[in-house]
């Protein structure tokens, strides 16, 4: 009963959750939980793995995330894994922090989060959740059986990478690869043993004292620049059939071209102009699919007048011209 007492106050602590989710399924060893708002859904699954320590799967649908009202917990240390889309955490001491695909960070619960969105409107990840006394106490049990290498210090990787109450972040690597793409394709028979193995495996890494030398170093962009980058990526958006060029936005918006050329990549992980073309791309594609117009018609409706050019660019990104592409959704 303890443990499970334990793994509930380990849940209301994740930037993903918040008291007011849903509990889908309370398992023993598994347990599902919802969130839904107006802008979409996410489900979280979580897995204790050792006393102290659990795993949760982030499969998130939505742009809002939720607010937080957490108590500050020094001892609870959380570390999240973009494997899709991107996430975006803004601290209640202020900044904010963006994951992209690959990322990593680690976080103490004394750096309070205070709302969470997703920019592209979808993001899957992990996070491995750290209760540091409760799971140091059986670590230690195992370090005596298993003997000199696995004696590392929770408290001391915590100090380490998140010093002055910081969150660490560490930008896609091989190692952070290796370690957390098996994660995603565990065996269900066979996840009970796998999570202990590439946790331990996951502590071993973290616990290299050169790895706070990789610490990525971000701009700081204030609440109001990151609004209102959001609001010039709704702008372009509801009017995608034009074409308006960067000096246009910036003197719209009243917003520094290489700010604001430097803040959208940080929010949305893409230059300005690759992410309207990736976004055009996916609406010709709808279009495609759900109607009848011909090819050069869904270029003006993207803003394209040059169909020819639009084919191109749709080829680079489908791997197939628009004609072909239709095709294949045609019964």
């Amino acid at each position: 009963m303890e443990n499970v007492c334990l793994s509930e106050e380990l849940i209301k602590s994740q930037v993903l959750c918040a008291p007011e989710t849903k509990v889908v399924i309370h398992g023993e060893d598994c347990s599902v939980y919802k969130i839904e708002n107006e802008t979409g859904e996410g489900v979280i699954t979580r897995y204790p793995v050792f006393p102290g320590i659990e795993i949760l799967y982030n499969d998130i649908h939505m742009t809002n995330g939720v607010s937080h009202n957490e108590a500050p917990r020094p001892n609870v240390v959380e570390i999240n894994h973009c494997r899709v889309g991107r996430f975006e955490c803004e601290f209640s001491r202020g900044g904010s922090i963006y994951l992209g695909e690959g990322d990593l960070a680690v976080n103490v619960m004394t750096n309070i989060t205070n709302q969470t969105w997703f920019p592209l409107s979808h993001y899957h990840g992990i996070t491995i959740a750290v209760d540091i006394p409760v799971a140091e106490s059986i670590l230690k049990q195992l370090s005596e059986v298993m003997g000199k290498g696995l004696d590392f210090d929770l408290s001391a990787i915590r100090d380490r990478l998140c010093a002055k109450n910081s969150c660490f972040v560490m930008r896609a690597t091989d190692s952070i690869q290796h370690i957390f793409s098996e994660l995603y394709r565990v065996p269900q028979d066979l996840k009970d043993g796998y999570f202990k193995i590439k946790v331990i495996e996951l502590f071993l890494f973290l616990n290299s004292p050169e790895l706070v030398n990789k610490r990525e170093e971000r701009q700081y962009f204030s609440r109001k620049q990151i609004d209102k980058i959001k609001e010039i990526r709704q702008y372009l958006i509801d009017n995608v059939a034009q074409h308006i060029t960067l000096n246009e936005l910036s003197q719209q918006f009243n917003f520094p071209l290489t700010s604001m050329k430097l803040c959208f990549k940080e929010v949305y992980g893409s230059t300005i102009n690759g992410y309207m073309q990736a976004y055009r791309v996916q609406m010709a594609a709808k279009f495609l699919r759900e109607t009848t117009d011909c090819v050069t018609e869904i270029a003006l409706k993207v803003g394209y007048q040059n169909s020819s050019k639009f084919a191109e660019l749709f080829k680079q990104f489908m791997g197939q011209p628009p004609s072909e592409y239709r095709k294949s959704f045609v019964q």
